[in-house]
C-alpha cells in the first residue's frame, strides 16, 4: 500500500504557506466564505491554503503593528513560529516520555531556569494562567486544607472560577484607590484560607501589597501579567516579597512573548505539590502532574526564545515596553485634554478625555490602540505596553489629535 502524501513533507506547500504569510493572505482575490456544511469532496491542501489565507492572515489583528497597545497580547518572535512548525510536524504528547523525550526535557529546563527568579524551586507548564491559578489553589486545598479563597475585587475572574470548581468559599476583599488589595479589609483569621495576591491586575496593572504573604494558610501570587518583571534588573523590585509565596502563576504568552497557549505554575515546595497533584495509570510510564492530561510541547518554543535572547535580551524588551508606558503616562499627565488614572506601575496605562466622552474619543483612535475599561463604574480606556514594536510617536500623535477634536 502506498503512503499517504498528506502526511509527508511537502516543501512546495510549506513555501507557499510562507509566501502567503509574507503577503498577509493576499492570494489572488480568493473568497473567504466558507461552506455552510462539511463538503463531501475536499479541496486539497494547496487550495485549502489559498482559500483560508485571506481570512486567517488577512483579517487578523497584527499585534506588532505600530498602534497595537490595546491588549495584553504581545507579538511573537519568529523563532517561535519556526519551532511551532516543528511541533505541529511531530505532534508530541508530553504525557508519554517515549513520544516526547526532548520536549519533556525542554519544559523541565525552562521551569528550572525561571523558577529561581520567583524564589520557587520548580513547577510545570500549563496552557494559561487560569489553569495555573486553578492548579495552585488545588494544591493549597489538598496540602494545607484551605477552605476558602480570599482575593481582591480586582483579581482575575479565573480565581473565582477556580474557587467554585474546587468547592471553596470565595471571599472578596476591597481595593484602595490604586486598585491594590486593601489589607485592612481582609478577614482577621486567614489560617484556613488561600490568599491570592495579584501582581499586575488586568484593568490597570496594579500590584497588591506582597508584604501580606505569609498571613494565610497558603499564599498564591497571580503574576500572569507582571511576573516577567522578575527578569529585569530595573523593575524586579516591583515584585519584592514574591519569593515568600507558596505558589506563583506566570503567563508566558504575555510578557515572555510566547504564542498561546503557554504559562507556568511554580511552587516553593514542588515535591510536595507535585506529589498531591500527581496521578498514575496503567498506561502511564510516569505520573501525570496537574490538571491537564495530554498536552503539547509549548516548552520548546519558550526554550528557543530564552536561548536566543538570554535573560538580558528578554529583560531589554520588557524594559523597553515599560519605558514606552512611562512615556505615555507622562504625555497623558501633561495633556490638558486628557485625564489619567493612577499608574499601576507595570506598563498598563489607563486614561480618558477630560470631557469624559469616552466613546467618541475612542472612535477617533486607530483600531488596536486602546481598549475599554470600566473602573469604579466609570468608562476609561486602557493601553497595554506589550508590543516592543509600538510606534510611540504615532501613538502619541493619534491620542493628541483625538484629544483635541
Amino acid at each position: 500500500m502506498s503512503s499517504d502524501p498528506s502526511f509527508e513533507l511537502n516543501s512546495g506547500g510549506l513555501i507557499r504557506a510562507l509566501e502567503l504569510l509574507e503577503g498577509r493572505g493576499a492570494s489572488g482575490g480568493a473568497s473567504t466564505s466558507l461552506p455552510k456544511s462539511l463538503p463531501d469532496v475536499g479541496l486539497g491542501e494547496r487550495e485549502a491554503l489559498e482559500r483560508l489565507a485571506p481570512g486567517v492572515l488577512g483579517r487578523a489583528t497584527y499585534l506588532d503593528a505600530g498602534h497595537a497597545m490595546a491588549h495584553m497580547d504581545p507579538p511573537t518572535p519568529w523563532i517561535t513560529w519556526a519551532v511551532a512548525l516543528w511541533n505541529a510536524r511531530l505532534n508530541q504528547n508530553l504525557l508519554h516520555p517515549a513520544t516526547a523525550p526532548f520536549a519533556r526535557e525542554a519544559e523541565a529546563c525552562v521551569v528550572e531556569w525561571l523558577a529561581p527568579f520567583f524564589g520557587m524551586n520548580g513547577g510545570h507548564m500549563t496552557t494559561g494562567s487560569s489553569l495555573a491559578n486553578l492548579t495552585a489553589l488545588w494544591a493549597a486545598r489538598d496540602l494545607r486544607g484551605v477552605r476558602k479563597v480570599v482575593a481582591s475585587s480586582a483579581s482575575h475572574l479565573s480565581v473565582r472560577k477556580a474557587a467554585r470548581i474546587l468547592g471553596l468559599e470565595y471571599v472578596e476583599a476591597a481595593v484602595d484607590p490604586r486598585h491594590r488589595l486593601d489589607p485592612a479589609t481582609l478577614p482577621g483569621d486567614l489560617s484556613d484560607a488561600c490568599l491570592v495576591l495579584t501582581a499586575g491586575t488586568t484593568s490597570i496593572g496594579a500590584v497588591d501589597p506582597l508584604a501580606g504573604i505569609g498571613r494565610a494558610g497558603w499564599t498564591h501570587v497571580d503574576a500572569a501579567w507582571a511576573g516577567p518583571l522578575a527578569l529585569s534588573g530595573r523593575y524586579r523590585n516591583r515584585l519584592s516579597g514574591v519569593d515568600q509565596a507558596d505558589s506563583v502563576a506566570v503567563s508566558a504568552h504575555k510578557w515572555l512573548f510566547q504564542p498561546k497557549e503557554s504559562a507556568l505554575v511554580l511552587f516553593r515546595d514542588t515535591e510536595a505539590a507535585h506529589h498531591t497533584l500527581g496521578f498514575g495509570g496503567a498506561y502511564l510510564a510516569a505520573p501525570n502532574i496537574g490538571v491537564q492530561g495530554s498536552h503539547g510541547a509549548a516548552g520548546t518554543l519558550l526554550l528557543a526564545t530564552l536561548l536566543a535572547w538570554g535573560r538580558e535580551g528578554m529583560a531589554a524588551r520588557i524594559e523597553h515596553c515599560m519605558d514606552n508606558a512611562s512615556r505615555l503616562q507622562a504625555f497623558i499627565s501633561a495633556h490638558p485634554g486628557l485625564e489619567g488614572f493612577p499608574d499601576g506601575g507595570t506598563g498598563v496605562i489607563v486614561f480618558r478625555p477630560a470631557s469624559r466622552k469616552v466613546e467618541a474619543f475612542s472612535a477617533a483612535l486607530p483600531q488596536g490602540l486602546a481598549s475599554p475599561a470600566n473602573l469604579n463604574g466609570e468608562a476609561w480606556l486602557r493601553c497595554v505596553s506589550a508590543n516592543p514594536n509600538a510606534d510611540m510617536e504615532g501613538i502619541l500623535a493619534a491620542i493628541d489629535e483625538a484629544g483635541r477634536r
